[in-house]
């Protein structure tokens, strides 16, 4: 897997939308902060254009986001925000010059999209808080920019009750579920084996999370797994007859016969502090009663 060239000072940032619109009052704060961190930054040429719930109309979008692939200086791409739309994009666009020529792609949820299509091309990616989301929380994005100029740093959380104890090293990869769900089958779907797989998700019914687990499981992707993630399972909805199980639970269930660590609740995804994680480079998970440590 090649790992892009981290960014130093005076480097180019491209911000582009894939997915749902952005106003430029909504990623003003995020524009500084990037200056202020020493880059340069590069606007999509529609990044504010509008049709409906979209950043503009497929083709301006997919305009921009082969733009982006394509541009022969700049160092990283970030989306402006997720919501829904790129995977109506990603096959109209190529990623013969991008192979060439790497850069990071920062993003999360809808996302998840170039994520996997990237990885097919045998890159890196970086999952982590996009500008929209800069200002909701300091560390999220301070570690971004450290993990964009190569000082990945060692995560560790308080160890989850249900968590499976272990030790894997391996690569990341996933995403969010309900589109890792999505792009089942398709040119697009995601190869977990020997992974440590991430996932995350917001705003589903418990039965359905139920549901995309079981696909996962039953499609062999959770079976030969080298470890498990699961970020923020954020606001959870459910029935009037209630599921009975919370997400974690449901998690759990799924890969009990399998002997692999398991780490639930790990600060990444739908949260304000959403910590980056490097698709695609070897890490070493370790979980144990009292802490999950996740290194680089």
């Amino acid at each position: 897997m090649i790992i892009p060239n981290y960014l130093k000072k005076g480097d180019e940032i491209i911000i582009i939308a894939t997915a749902r619109k952005i106003s430029e009052v909504e990623i003003k704060e995020a524009i500084n902060i990037i200056q202020k961190n020493g880059f340069k930054v590069l606007l999509g040429p529609h990044i504010y254009e509008i049709e409906n719930q979209f950043a503009g109309k497929d083709e301006f979008r997919i305009h921009d986001l082969q733009w982006a692939l394509n541009h022969s200086t700049a160092k990283a791409i970030f989306i402006a925000r997720g919501g829904y739309g790129t995977v109506r994009l990603i096959e109209h666009v190529n990623f013969i010059e991008f192979k060439k020529k790497p850069k990071w792609l920062v993003g999360y949820s809808d996302i998840t999209v170039l994520h996997n299509a990237i990885h097919a091309s045998g890159i890196s990616t970086l999952h982590a808080t996009m500008p929209l989301n800069f200002t909701k929380n300091e560390e999220a994005t301070n570690m971004l920019f450290d993990f964009l100029i190569g000082q990945t740093k060692s995560i560790s959380i308080e160890s989850h009750t249900l968590n499976k104890n272990g030790i894997s090293n391996a690569t990341i990869v996933g995403g969010n579920l309900s589109l890792l769900y999505s792009l089942s089958g398709t040119p697009f779907d995601l190869d977990t084996k020997n992974k440590i797989l991430f996932i995350e998700d917001l705003d589903e019914y418990l039965y359905h999370i139920d549901r995309m687990m079981m696909q996962l499981k039953l499609s062999g992707k959770l079976k030969n797994l080298a470890g498990l993630i699961v970020g923020g399972m954020t606001d959870m909805k459910d029935n009037s007859i209630p599921f009975g199980k919370t997400a974690e639970e449901i998690m759990i269930e799924a890969v009990k016969e399998y002997d692999y660590p398991v780490c639930l609740n790990f600060p990444a995804g739908h949260l304000d502090k959403n910590l980056p994680i490097i698709f695609g480079k070897k890490a070493s998970l370790l979980v144990n009663s009292n802490q999950t440590t996740l290194n680089y």
